[in-house]
């Protein structure tokens, strides 16, 4: 998969911009508040309909205009392939070589992408939304399906609670009603399970043998699935399914006066060991990037067995991130594979010597100019 061209009207702080790569690396180069990381942003968009700095569409739209429109010019192994977004505030509409996709899950993998940003260096030891919003990027990028769960599942959410919150106040409960959006909560949460175990157990397989490599076999990494309801994947769906709701029938006082939902893909985490060890609680900071890398280079290598090629690479201002061992690790892994874009405010902490006929663009107020 090989991005030629991207063009963007009213994006952020770019009015009209357009441009064609000049290689398999491209540096995006230029102080901070410039618009580099908006540059990203954008491919980032025309992969998954939705920016992953925002769930505000609005803020896409450039002060005073009232749309966006996003063009991505690709070369795919099946020939070549226009994507075209464009954000008003009454929606979004997407198009794939002049034909309008009547649902976003028909454009939603036209493009794929792995973006690692510095937040992703404390995806071992950040928050478990930071490790949920890792699983519904990757897996919605490959399955498209489970994006739709997941957002009907949020709609299913905000009403249960809103419920709950009632039942408290009003010191009772519809029970008929409250089986209603137990049983959507359940049948979605199954949907949603069942693909995030699958996911892992896919990753694990790339990401252990990426850091076995990274660390000269010195260390295994394990990821491990932590449902907030712990269920035996192998269980017929119905047997899952009435486990679940005996579990939120047992929960209902406690809901009822928390007024939340206590057990569902919300409250889903990961976990990371190395060598049997709590990564999140005993590892030492090199072995928490470490982890991370492991699993952004896994991510690459998951989306080309499942979509036959290898996705875009953006990398936002993380190479500086990383010391010069990582960083010769992260540019060894995806120079000969796939193209990668990058930001940088400048290129001295970066190890050009290893970076093979990497253009160069300035960036400056919203401006890009070829070195």
């Amino acid at each position: 998969m090989y991005l030629k061209k991207l063009s963007l009207r009213d994006y952020r702080n770019y009015e009209s911009i357009e441009f064609a790569t000049e290689g398999a690396v491209n540096l995006f180069v230029g102080p901070n508040a410039q618009g580099k990381t908006n540059l990203l942003e954008a491919i980032f968009v025309l992969a998954l309909t939705k920016s992953h700095r925002t769930h505000q569409d609005k803020e896409l739209i450039r002060w005073g205009a009232d749309r966006t429109m996003l063009r991505a010019e690709l070369d795919k192994k099946y020939g070549p392939c226009t994507l075209d977004l464009t954000f008003t505030n009454q929606g979004k509409k997407a198009s794939i070589n002049g034909l309008e996709q009547k649902k976003l899950s028909g454009f939603i993998g036209a493009l794929n992408v792995v973006m690692f940003a510095p937040e992703d260096l404390s995806i071992v030891k950040g928050a478990p939304g930071v490790r949920r919003r890792f699983l519904d990027m990757e897996i919605g990028q490959v399955q498209p399906s489970y994006l739709h769960d997941l957002s009907q599942y949020q709609k299913v959410l905000v009403q249960r609670n809103n419920m709950l919150k009632q039942s408290f106040r009003q010191s009772q409960v519809n029970g008929a009603l409250m089986e209603v959006w137990n049983e959507q909560l359940v049948g979605l949460s199954i949907k949603i399970m069942k693909k995030r175990q699958n996911f892992i157990n896919k990753l694990q397989i790339w990401a252990e043998s990426i850091h076995r490599g990274i660390t000269n076999g010195l260390e295994t990494l394990a990821i491990e699935y932590k449902p907030s309801f712990a269920y035996d994947g192998s269980v017929e769906d119905s047997v899952l399914f009435e486990q679940f709701m005996i579990k939120l029938s047992q929960a209902k006082d406690q809901e009822i006066r928390r007024s939340t939902t206590l057990y569902g893909p919300h409250r889903d985490d990961l976990a990371f060991f190395i060598n049997g060890k709590d990564v999140q609680t005993f590892g030492s900071q090199g072995q928490q990037r470490t982890t991370a890398l492991s699993l952004k280079l896994a991510e690459i290598e998951f989306i080309q067995e499942e979509v036959g090629e290898y996705p875009i690479l953006l990398l936002d201002d993380v190479l500086s991130e990383l010391d010069t061992y990582r960083q010769t690790q992260l540019l060894e892994t995806f120079q000969t594979k796939v193209q990668t874009f990058i930001t940088t405010t400048g290129v001295e902490s970066l190890q050009m010597n290893r970076l093979e006929n990497a253009s160069i663009f300035h960036v400056r107020n919203g401006q890009l100019v070829l070195a």
